[in-house]
């Protein structure tokens, strides 16, 4: 009788112990997890995600072993793995004669074209399986998008809301309003005090030791000793519930607001479950949900917080599904200069950027305002390449995995697709950014000004995007008013504002900008 061995991949980003893979024990199934170079050198990774992978995968893995299932895990140094999936596969599939291949299939499109290539060769059966994790399936998503031209976050929320009846009151919305966005935007003074950081705490020297002496690349803080991110579901959980409890009420009014003495103000710090699998998106929803009904807690905040993942989270799949491959090719603008070096450094003297970027080298995470608002909207004006953008992006962020972080990037911050999923370009000049918090004191640039020595690049830089952009952007119907104050704008002035735009890009390697000798200015 012909006895069928069984091999199940389980990915680093898979780590969802409810699937139904681990309803019941099977003696003639074996799972393989694997650390390996060909995933953490295809981009730069901050050390923070090396770890937080690497733990959470480890810590899966003895969860599985500890109720009885047979898991191959390959460490990084380990002397037997060949640090690739084909590599190791084919090994096991030969020393275990293994005769069925089963994988998850995985979220981003290199690796699912690596899976089907290694379909491809193995004579083996291979089938591939659903994670059981996102809320619509992948194909439907990709259809929903692929017969539009233009895609709306909004319509696709609310149908989403409908679907599952969240916050729904029959077929309204509960409250009268679909959607609460204008009252998340208040600047946070001090009030109210924000709780403790009750996110865990390891030391995982050890690990990263082993990932130095595998000498695996990275950049940031590693943070090792004194770990902050969860590496198991039950953390995850506890996370979740205390975000719950004690931060979810304010989060609504103060989600994009910028304090240069509080970091992490009233954020959930859950994307990292969530994107790894340790939480499921309609489990964490649904927690908010309960506790709008249970506890009073205000509208604004629940729905504001349940939009970014019943909403948006979704969403974006769907835009990435619909487009690959070939989305991350797109470059509407033709940008093409390269990172400034304080990127990897976060030393510049733009307070902003280097709060903004010092924040994510320190801690591998930056709100979402953080992201598009600040160092999104200097990378646009500065006409960055999107692509080198997005990488650095995909490398930074302990919860940056390509299916959600490209769109965000290329689509939503960079406006590389032109305008398939942003509306307009998200640039401002430095008014905006003085609006949403405190990061304007103290800078050595003056943030009213657009031409003096100490004037904040910003000014001139926004202005300068939209006259170099206009054979592009002059028709867009959300850009009436900057376009319309383009064409009103001096002769003179406008000269004057392309060549202080021009002097800080020439000079955009510079730490400070004012102790460099300045093209003749007109003061204006």
């Amino acid at each position: 009788m012909f006895i069928m061995n069984k091999l199940r991949l389980i990915l680093g980003d898979q780590l969802n112990i409810n699937h139904s893979w681990f309803k019941e024990n099977n003696h003639l199934v074996t799972y393989v997890m694997m650390e390996v170079k060909d995933e953490t050198n295809y981009v730069l990774h901050h050390a923070q995600k090396l770890i937080a992978t690497f733990a959470a995968m480890r810590f899966f893995a003895k969860q599985l072993q500890q109720k009885g299932f047979e898991v191959i895990y390959l460490k990084i140094n380990d002397k037997e793995n060949k640090q690739g999936f084909h590599q190791n596969i084919s090994s096991i599939i030969k020393e275990r004669n293994i005769s069925e291949l089963e994988y998850q299939e995985p979220d981003e499109y290199r690796l699912l074209t690596e899976l089907k290539k290694l379909q491809s060769i193995q004579e083996i059966k291979t089938v591939s399986v659903d994670t059981e994790h996102f809320l619509i399936p992948k194909l439907y998503a990709k259809a929903f998008f692929s017969e539009k031209k233009h895609w709306r976050m909004e319509e696709f929320y609310r149908n989403m809301r409908k679907k599952f009846s969240i916050l729904m009151d029959g077929e309204k919305p509960i409250g009268g309003k679909w959607n609460y966005d204008s009252d998340n935007r208040k600047r946070w003074d001090g009030n109210p005090n924000s709780t403790e950081d009750f996110r865990p705490s390891h030391n995982h020297e050890k690990l990263f030791l082993e990932i130095n002496d595998e000498n695996i690349e990275h950049f940031g803080e590693s943070q090792a000793t004194n770990f902050r991110w969860p590496i198991s579901r039950e953390e995850s959980v506890d996370l979740l519930e205390s975000f719950i409890e004690k931060d979810l009420v304010n989060f609504g009014n103060f989600q994009d607001a910028l304090h240069d003495e509080n970091w992490r103000l009233f954020h959930s710090f859950l994307s990292f479950s969530l994107n790894s699998k340790m939480l499921t998106p309609l489990e964490v929803i649904k927690k908010a949900e309960d506790a709008y009904n249970k506890k009073d807690l205000p509208l604004a905040s629940v729905e504001g917080f349940i939009r970014q993942i019943l909403g948006w989270r979704e969403y974006i799949r769907g835009v990435y599904w619909a487009n690959m491959p070939g989305y991350d090719q797109h470059n509407f603008f033709k940008h093409n200069a390269k990172l400034p070096d304080w990127y990897w450094t976060g030393k510049t003297d733009m307070r902003c950027l280097s709060l903004s970027i010092s924040q994510s080298l320190e801690n591998a995470y930056a709100h979402h305002i953080q992201r598009l608002m600040i160092i999104g909207n200097f990378s646009l004006l500065a006409g960055l390449d999107p692509k080198e953008v997005h990488k650095w992006y995909l490398g930074i962020y302990i919860d940056a995995y390509e299916w959600v972080e490209l769109p965000n990037t290329l689509g939503m911050s960079q406006f590389a697709d032109g305008g398939l999923l942003a509306t307009k370009p998200y640039v401002s000049s430095a008014a905006y950014i003085n609006k949403m918090g405190n990061y304007c004191s103290n800078c050595k640039y003056k943030l009213k000004e657009k031409l003096g020595e100490d004037a904040c690049p910003f000014n001139s830089l926004y202005w300068n995007f939209f006259d170099r952009h206009q054979d592009k952007l002059a028709t867009n119907p959300r850009l009436g008013i900057v376009n319309s104050q383009l064409k009103k704008m001096d002769k003179h002035q406008k000269i004057e504002i392309n060549k202080k735009a021009k002097f800080y890009l020439d000079n955009i390697n510079s730490v400070s900008y004012t102790h460099l000798t300045l093209p003749t200015i007109y003061s204006v």
